[in-house]
């Protein structure tokens, strides 16, 4: 077993991870700064005037606390969410599955160097000098080749939960979607590619499964680095440990601290963009534990690959032009690859002389 992993690992890139599992000290190349002072310019808060707001779906003024909530945090927790206690339980159950496994057998369904789906590290951990203390498994479409390799004989119980999950995401994003675009008044005809029905039926999807093991030296150590998603919208769920933080203007880093069976909603740049700025795109990272194994499931929710999106004119007048030009997101992910969060300011448009 020993040799299986030893020569798998020579046959991987060698930005690909150390087993975290087997490490006593924190390693140089996984070693940031303190945390804290890690893209932090207004310091760090975790005040009661600071918590991430919270949102109930069966309220009757649910939209206007999410509209409030995109505008001033880019980011708000919900709950009554209408997502089935047992699948929050097993996709938690699923991910604690893949992760505890073996190392040499993780690695079977290890993401190819150019590749998007598989086991791997954070795809943004080329942009950063230091490793980051964290493991993935990004699914596009079916698990189920990679499924194949983890569990040979015993595969369909996990593609099952993920393809439960992914449908009743979906589903959840549609609805979420439209009550974030409706209080700018942003109806269905505005958005062609939502489809007739508003659907998004074509619309660009991934599930990423995250591991954040027990660290040794948590305050050194970065889980997932600072980033925006290009998403629409992001929904995490997290298994009641906290990690996530979000940056808030003036405020500085806030955790957002879980909430049983909660689930947490990012703006991402795509939405960022359609809204001419009013909802901003919320920066994210991911801290470590010194004792929990903490995990999380994000689900990506973005437009199709080809559409193009722009400012939409409802929120566009002589007082406020459009702030960005359009983009596809393959065009867009394609400039994220190369440029990580220059991105966005790459579809800016110039202010006029």
């Amino acid at each position: 077993m020993a040799s299986e992993l030893s020569d798998t690992l020579k046959s991987l890139p060698s930005h690909h991870f150390q087993d975290f599992y087997t490490l006593k000290e924190l390693p140089e190349s996984h070693a940031w700064k303190p945390v804290d002072d890690d893209l932090c310019p207004f310091g760090h808060h975790d005040m009661v005037a600071e918590q991430v707001p919270v949102v109930d779906l069966s309220d009757p003024t649910a939209e206007r606390l999410i509209e409030h909530a995109c505008r001033t945090w880019g980011v708000f927790q919900i709950i009554n969410h209408g997502i089935p206690t047992r699948l929050l339980d097993d996709i938690e159950s699923a991910c604690q599955r893949l992760f505890s496994l073996p190392m040499h057998r993780k690695l079977r369904a290890a993401r190819e160097p150019d590749g998007t789906a598989g086991y791997g590290p954070a795809v943004i951990s080329s942009f950063f000098p230091k490793k980051l203390w964290s493991e993935g498994f990004t699914i596009f479409g079916s698990p189920l080749e990679h499924a194949r390799q983890l569990w040979p004989n015993d595969y369909m119980k996990f593609c099952d939960i993920i393809g439960e999950y992914k449908k009743e995401m979906k589903q959840l994003a549609q609805k979420l979607t439209w009550l974030m675009l409706s209080p700018l008044g942003i109806t269905q005809e505005d958005v062609k590619w939502a489809g007739p029905e508003g659907e998004f039926e074509g619309a660009s999807a991934a599930l990423q499964l995250n591991s954040y093991p027990t660290c040794p030296d948590p305050n050194r150590a970065m889980g997932l680095a600072a980033h925006t998603d290009s998403t629409l919208i992001t929904i995490l769920f997290q298994n009641n440990i906290a990690g996530l933080q979000v940056l808030r203007e003036g405020f500085g880093w806030v955790t957002v601290s879980p909430i049983p069976r909660g689930l947490t909603i990012n703006v991402g740049d795509m939405l960022h963009i359609m809204s001419n700025g009013l909802y901003p795109s919320v920066l994210h990272r991911a801290t470590v534990n010194l004792t929990r194994h903490r995990l999380s499931v994000a689900y990506l929710f973005g437009p199709p690959w080809e559409a193009h999106v722009s400012p939409i004119s409802k929120v566009v007048d002589s007082d406020h032009p459009p702030l960005y030009r359009a983009v596809t997101l393959r065009e867009y992910r394609e400039m994220r690859a190369e440029h990580f969060d220059k991105a966005l300011s790459l579809v800016r448009l110039r202010a006029p002389n």
